[in-house]
C-alpha cells in the first residue's frame, strides 16, 4: 500500500496506525487510548482536531476504519515476511542452524568452522519454537500484571474524583457555618478554606501524579506486550535476533512492583469541620455547642450515612466510595476522628430505644477488611436487651439503671 494510504490510516494524535479507533460526533476518529488521554489532560471533552465538544462520553468504535487498519497491517506484515530472508554475513549461506553456545543463528559452513568447534546446534525452526514457548510462558503473567495495574489505576481515578467531591462538600459546610459570624469570622473562614484547598491541591496532585506514573507504566507494559507479540509472530531468524532483548524487557517489566493506594490519600475532613464552632468560640467567648465525638467519614462503612457536621449517622443504601485502607468493609462501623492512648474518657451518646444499635471502643490498628475477632469493647441493644461484649470474654447482659451525676 502507498505511503498516502498509511497516512490516511494514522491517528492524528499519535501518528501511528489506528488502534481501537473511535469516532466522534464531528466525524473525526482517534485511537481510543489517545482520545481518553487527551480528555484527561483537558477539562472539556473536545475533539483534538476541530475542538468541538463531543456529545458522547464513550464514543463508538469506527468499525470500518478498524477493519481497514487490520487489513493494512496484515498486508504489510505479509510483504515484509516474503521480502526478508537473512543470509550468513560470513558465508552468504542460508541460516539453517542455531548455535546454543553462542546463542545465534548460523549456516552449515559456520557449524564446521573452528569458531563453533564442539558446539551444540539445533535446527533453526526447532530453536525458534523452543524459545517461542519460553517467551509465551512470560506473556500471560505480564498480561495479568497489566490488568492489575489497570484496576489499581481505576481506583486511583475514583479516589481522585472522591477527593474533589470531599473538598467541595467540606468547603460548602465551612461556608454555611461561617455565614453566622460575618466580618469577625471572615479571617477564620478564609484561613480554613485556604488550608482545605491546599490539601485538596496537594492530595489531588499527588493522586494525579500517581495516576500519570501508572499510565506511563501501563503504556510501557502495553508496548512490551505488543512488541513481544510481534516478535512471537516474526520469522524465525528475525525472532531469534530479537529474542534476547525482548526477553530482557519482559523480565524487567515482570519485576515492576504492583501499586497500592496508601493510607492518608483522602482529605482529612475532621480537621476542618470537626468541632469548628467550638474552636471559634475560644476566640469569640460566646456560648457554642460542643460535640465530644466527631466521626471520621474516611473510615465509615459504605452503608453508613453521616450527617454534614459528622456527629450522627444512620444506616442506608450502600454508597459508591473509595475502598481506602482506613474504611471498614466488612462490619458497618465508623470510627471517631480522635484517638486516645491513655486516660479515662466518657461521652454522652443519643441512641434509639428500639431496634438495634452498637457503640464502643476499638484499637486503631484493628483489621477493617474482614471480621474483627478481638481488640474491641462494645455495648449494644438487641431485641430489647443491653449486652456488653469484648471477645474473647463472654458476653454479659446489662441491667438499665438511672444515671447518677
Amino acid at each position: 500500500m502507498s505511503s498516502q494510504c498509511e497516512k490516511d490510516l494514522s491517528c492524528p494524535v499519535c501518528h501511528d496506525i489506528y488502534r481501537e479507533p473511535v469516532i466522534l460526533s464531528c466525524s473525526h476518529s482517534f485511537c481510543r487510548d489517545c482520545l481518553q488521554t487527551w480528555w484527561r489532560e483537558n477539562t472539556a471533552h473536545t475533539c483534538p482536531l476541530c475542538k468541538k465538544i463531543s456529545l458522547l462520553n464513550d464514543p463508538p468504535c469506527n468499525l470500518v476504519l478498524k477493519n481497514l487498519c487490520e487489513a493494512f497491517l496484515l498486508e504489510r506484515d505479509q510483504k515484509a515476511s516474503v521480502a526478508f530472508e537473512v543470509l550468513c554475513t560470513l558465508h552468504s549461506e542460508k541460516l539453517k542452524l542455531f548455535c546454543q553456545d553462542h546463542q545465534q543463528p548460523v549456516c552449515v559452513v559456520c557449524r564446521d568452522s573452528k569458531a563453533h568447534k564442539n558446539h551444540r546446534f539445533n535446527p533453526i525452526e526447532e530453536a525458534a519454537q523452543d524459545y517461542r514457548e519460553e517467551l509465551k510462558k512470560h506473556l500471560k503473567p505480564l498480561q495479568d500484571k497489566l490488568k492489575i495495574f489497570e484496576q489499581v489505576k481505576a481506583k486511583y481515578d475514583q479516589t481522585a474524583e472522591h477527593i474533589t467531591v470531599q473538598a467541595q462538600q467540606t468547603e460548602k459546610q465551612i461556608k454555611e457555618r461561617f455565614k453566622k459570624f460575618h466580618q469577625f469570622l471572615q479571617v477564620e473562614e478564609e484561613a480554613r478554606i485556604t488550608a482545605l484547598r491546599e490539601e485538596e491541591e496537594m492530595k489531588f496532585k499527588k493522586m494525579k501524579e500517581k495516576t500519570e506514573s501508572l499510565s506511563r507504566e501501563i503504556a510501557a507494559l502495553s508496548e512490551t506486550i505488543r512488541n513481544t507479540e510481534e516478535v512471537l509472530h516474526a520469522e524465525d531468524v528475525s525472532f531469534l535476533d530479537s529474542y534476547k532483548a525482548t526477553a530482557e524487557r519482559v523480565k524487567q517489566c515482570l519485576q515492576l512492583e504492583e501499586p497500592e493506594l496508601g493510607s492518608g490519600a483522602l482529605v482529612d475532613v475532621p480537621k476542618y469541620v470537626g468541632n469548628l464552632t467550638y474552636n471559634i468560640w475560644n476566640k469569640m467567648k460566646e456560648i457554642v455547642s460542643y460535640t465530644p465525638v466527631i466521626l471520621d467519614p474516611n473510615s465509615a462503612h459504605p452503608e453508613l450515612i453521616l450527617s454534614e457536621d459528622l456527629t450522627s449517622l444512620r444506616r442506608g443504601i450502600k454508597q459508591s466510595l473509595p475502598n481506602n485502607p482506613e474504611r471498614f468493609e466488612y462490619h458497618p462501623v465508623v470510627l471517631g476522628s480522635e484517638c486516645f492512648n491513655t486516660g479515662i474518657h466518657s461521652w454522652d451518646v443519643e441512641v434509639r430505644q428500639d431496634g438495634y444499635w452498637c457503640l464502643g471502643v476499638v484499637k486503631a490498628s484493628v483489621w477493617k477488611k474482614g471480621p474483627v475477632p478481638t481488640g474491641f469493647w462494645e455495648i449494644y441493644l438487641d431485641d430489647g436487651r443491653y449486652i456488653a461484649a469484648s471477645p474473647p470474654h463472654l458476653r454479659k447482659t446489662l441491667s438499665v439503671k438511672n444515671l447518677q451525676r
